[in-house]
C-alpha cells in the first residue's frame, strides 16, 4: 500500500521576495539613525555656543569692550559649528566650503547639514536688571554697582532639508538653545576697589568725612588724646586675631 500524496503549497521565490522587500524598510532606518545622531550633536553644539554667548555678554558689558550680536555670531559659527580643529583667531570667519565645515555634519549624500553659516546660525543676547538682593537698590549708587546683571545668550541653528528622503526633505528642522547667567552685582576687581567703594560712600562709611578732623588729634600729647585712635588705619587683608583659632 502506498501512502497518500499530500500536496504542498508552492514557495518558490519567497526568499527572493523577502530579500527585495526588506531593504525597503531597513535602508531608511540605516540612514535615519546616523542622521538623528548628527542632529543631536548639532543640538549639543548649540547648547555650548549659548553658554559662550551668555558669558561673553557678562564679561563684555561695558561701552569700551561691548560685543554686538553680529560680532559674537561670527565667533560662534567659526568656533562651534566649523571644523573641530579651527584655530581661535580674532575676526576669523567660517566659510561655506569643505575646509571650514564639520565633516561629520553631512547627510547620506555628503551634503552639509548647515547650508550657509551666515543664514543658518543665528545669535541673540540680552541684558536685564535682576536684583536678587533687596539692598542692592539702596546701595547701588553708593557702591557703583552695575544696574544690569542678568545675561541671556540664545543660539539658533537651522538644519538643511534632506533631498529625496521623506519626511526630512521638507521638515524645516531647527534647534534653539538658551543660557541665562545671573552675575553677582556686588563683585569688584580687587580689595582696593572694594575699599575705595566703601570708604567713598557716606552711607556705608559715615565716619569717613570725620577723618580729616580726627586724625590731626593724634598729634596731641597722649594725656589729652589717644594717638592710637585713627580713622581707617587698618589692613583690609588682615584677619582679626580673635577670629583665628588660637589667636590672641
Amino acid at each position: 500500500m502506498r501512502a497518500p500524496c499530500h500536496s504542498r503549497p508552492r514557495q518558490r521565490g519567497q526568499a527572493t521576495t523577502e530579500f527585495a522587500v526588506l531593504p525597503l524598510a531597513l535602508v531608511p532606518i540605516f540612514i535615519a539613525v546616523p542622521l538623528i545622531g548628527k542632529y543631536i550633536d548639532m543640538n549639543q553644539a548649540a547648547e555650548q555656543a549659548s553658554r559662550y554667548v551668555a558669558f561673553e555678554a557678562a564679561a563684555r558689558n561695558t561701552s569700551s569692550s561691548w560685543k554686538t550680536d553680529a560680532e559674537i555670531a561670527v565667533e560662534v559659527r567659526r568656533r562651534f559649528f566649523s571644523n573641530s580643529d579651527a584655530p581661535v583667531k580674532t575676526n576669523d570667519v567660517a566659510g561655506d566650503f569643505a575646509a571650514n565645515r564639520n565633516p561629520v555634519w553631512t547627510d547620506h549624500a555628503g551634503n552639509p547639514l548647515i547650508a550657509k553659516f551666515e543664514d543658518d546660525v543665528g545669535v541673540a543676547s540680552a541684558t536685564q536688571d535682576y536684583n536678587a538682593i533687596a539692598a542692592t537698590a539702596l546701595y547701588r549708587g553708593e557702591l557703583g554697582l552695575s544696574n544690569s546683571n542678568l545675561y541671556t545668550g540664545n543660539v539658533t541653528v537651522k538644519m538643511a532639508d534632506i533631498a529625496g528622503f521623506q519626511p526630512f526633505d521638507q521638515i524645516g528642522l531647527s534647534t534653539s538653545r538658551k543660557t541665562v547667567l545671573l552675575a553677582d552685582a556686588w563683585t569688584a576687581r580687587d580689595n582696593a576697589s572694594i575699599r575705595s567703594r566703601i570708604e567713598g560712600s557716606v552711607l556705608m562709611y559715615p565716619i569717613g568725612p570725620l577723618k580729616g578732623l580726627i586724625d590731626p588729634l593724634g598729634t596731641l600729647p597722649p594725656l589729652l588724646y589717644d594717638p592710637g585712635f585713627t580713622v581707617g588705619d587698618f589692613d583690609w587683608d588682615v584677619v582679626p586675631c580673635d577670629r583665628i583659632v588660637g589667636g590672641c
